[in-house]
């Protein structure tokens, strides 16, 4: 009895571990573009890096850069600002002074 009690909970403990590990995939999928999204033509880059560039001061450096980094990536992360933790990528990517190149 104690024997399958110990199983019973380990079941429910992997069931809630697949249930988190899905919704992080599903999550991340939502954040991001497919690769025939972010072709050449930036089909949904433009409406992504629009939507990051929203509040910069110099909205056309920012969206040139942000449409090179999601071509590169195929995803940019959401918000105007932060949340490169869920493009690494995007985050990784610098420019020749080492500064990063992605907003």
């Amino acid at each position: 009895m104690k024997l399958i009690s110990i199983l019973f909970i380990a079941i429910l403990f992997i069931q809630a571990f697949v249930a988190v590990e899905v919704s992080s995939v599903l999550s991340d999928a939502d954040n991001s573009l497919s690769q025939e999204d972010a072709g050449d033509n930036y089909g949904d880059c433009s409406y992504a890096c629009s939507r990051r560039c929203s509040k910069s001061s110099r909205k056309n450096l920012c969206h040139r850069a942000c449409k090179s980094c999601c071509a590169r990536c195929h995803c940019v992360p959401p918000g105007t600002y932060g949340n490169k933790d869920l493009c690494p990528c995007y985050a990784k990517l610098t420019t020749h002074g080492n500064r990063p190149k992605c907003p």
